[in-house]
């Protein structure tokens, strides 16, 4: 499932160098948009449940399945700050660069998902130690609650930004829709995101169970996420502040995603959860494919941005007989609008995006095996 995740995330990645919109106004660029909102919510909830996993390997349990000693605990927690620094370090060097082929430091630098991560690795890292009906708690309490302060944005986005830490406000929750004028632009806030890692985090414990019983219980907290997610949206009573728009039709499927709303999550989760079932028997080639990249999430990551932005370097050579300068711009936050008739078709925007994820599937599987043979040091943080 990871690994389906990072192959639809290439197709938003490959649409920033197309210039094609980020949703409408037509059903076919909406969807290409829509199908990668998928990414983020599994991308994260995901990385919570490989760190209760990652415990167990690392536990003595002595007979009690259901705790950690504090060592234990330790070590997961060393482990999720160590790695959370490092994700939090890449976003702001190598991957900024990869986004945009310049060295403009001064004027651009994208705390995206990536610096996300890393820092909702090192809160989990403190939430672990806590029981985990707590942390299930705590994680429920944040995806479902943080839209109760939906009436007062108007008044709160003004205050954060005249207030004397406006890129605090921005980290913790308010990310774009803040805006800001500074060089540090936030894509992605910690709120809701740190809430879906400490749910992902509690469904650990569904992942250990018994077989039958796991693919029931996923099945259902699935199929309720959507239940959920259908209600609130035709009633409109609550987790998001987005009216039914954009493409006629297809409004109901327009939900929140910065900062990611209730409605977002349901719709993204849901879905993810009840389908893990169905992959966890999917075989053949094409499952085996997707395994591979969810065995190497980073180092698939750290690869696919400066190819994507490659082969659009190569797109733009053949269709213009140069290089754009456009491709060289502050992408995918702070970069200007493309030139005029620059904008690519759909079909190629999809011909790219095959041929990219079918190039990286050579040193994806090559680093797999490494990393399988060698499961200690500085490989165990790609």
């Amino acid at each position: 499932m990871r690994g389906l995740a990072m192959v639809l995330m290439a197709i938003d990645h490959v649409r920033v160098y197309s210039a094609v919109p980020a949703g409408g106004p037509a059903p076919g660029i909406f969807f290409t948009r829509w199908v990668t909102h998928f990414c983020a919510p599994a991308f994260v909830f995901l990385a919570g449940t490989s760190a209760f996993l990652h415990g167990r390997k690392l536990a003595d349990f002595h007979g009690s399945p259901e705790g950690l000693r504090y060592e234990t605990h330790t070590a997961l927690a060393r482990y999720l700050v160590t790695r959370g620094a490092v994700l939090v370090l890449l976003e702001l060097t190598l991957i900024r660069l990869a986004w945009t082929f310049n060295v403009d430091f001064a004027h651009y630098i994208l705390a995206g998902v990536i610096w996300m991560l890393g820092w909702c690795m090192i809160l989990l890292a403190a939430l672990m130690y806590l029981p985990l009906p707590a942390i299930t708690a705590i994680g429920l309490a944040i995806v479902v609650g943080h839209n109760l302060i939906d009436p007062f944005l108007p008044q709160l986005i003004p205050a954060a930004q005249a207030s004397a830490t406006p890129w605090l406000w921005q980290v913790l929750y308010f990310g774009p829709i803040a805006g800001g004028s500074g060089p540090f632009v936030v894509l992605y806030s910690i709120v809701p995101w740190i809430g879906v890692m400490a749910i992902g985090y509690a469904f650990g414990a569904v992942m250990v169970m018994e077989p039958e019983r796991r693919r029931r219980t996923c099945v259902i907290l699935g199929l309720c996420a959507i239940a959920a997610f259908v209600v609130l949206r035709a009633t409109r009573v609550y987790g998001d502040p987005r009216p039914w728009n954009g493409v006629p039709g297809l409004g109901f499927l327009n939900t929140t995603k910065y900062p990611a709303s209730l409605q977002f999550l349901l719709m993204t989760l849901g879905p993810m959860i009840a389908l893990l079932p169905l992959v966890e028997r999917a075989r053949g080639r094409a499952a085996g494919m997707f395994v591979v990249f969810g065995r190497v999430p980073l180092f698939y990551y750290l690869l696919h941005i400066p190819a994507i932005h490659a082969a659009a370097l190569v797109v733009s050579l053949a269709r213009e007989g140069r290089i754009n300068p456009w491709l060289f711009a502050n992408h995918p936050m702070a970069n200007p609008p493309p030139p005029e008739g620059y904008t690519w078709s759909l079909g190629l925007l999809y011909l790219v995006f095959f041929v990219v994820v079918a190039a990286l599937y050579v040193p994806c599987r090559w680093f797999a095996h490494v990393k399988a043979r060698q499961r200690e040091g500085w490989l165990r943080y790609l």
